[in-house]
């Protein structure tokens, strides 16, 4: 069954690095929580929810974007390059768990007497 997914930056976390340079970095990111929604054909829908952390200390200056100008696409794009490989299987299989979840039902035993409603 095919999957749509979406992926979005639920926060940052930020503090002041000194790269290899000897620079301060102002507000370098140094956590990310991201979650990635999947929706299948039949519209299900199911969520994992992450966190990614990051360094700036090898980004030269020359390379570093200000926090004040970050793009979620960009810091996704910093999340999505460590998602990958098994970890990305994992997290798909989370989603799709949460899917198939949905699906269970736990009905009255067969033989069980009819409850008076």
């Amino acid at each position: 069954m095919s999957m749509t997914y979406t992926w979005n930056v639920t926060a940052m976390k930020v503090m002041d690095q000194i790269n290899e340079q000897g620079q301060v970095l102002k507000n370098a990111v140094v956590q990310t929580y991201w979650e990635k929604h999947g929706t299948d054909a039949n519209g299900n829908e199911g969520m994992f929810a992450g966190a990614t952390p990051f360094t700036a200390s090898d980004v030269p200056e020359g390379e570093f974007t200000p926090f004040e100008q970050l793009t979620e696409n960009q810091v996704l794009g910093w999340i999505q390059a460590v998602v990958v490989g098994d970890y990305a299987a994992h997290v798909d299989a989370q989603i799709q768990k949460q899917i198939d979840d949905q699906a269970i039902t736990e009905p009255p035993l067969p033989w069980a007497e009819p409850s008076a409603a």
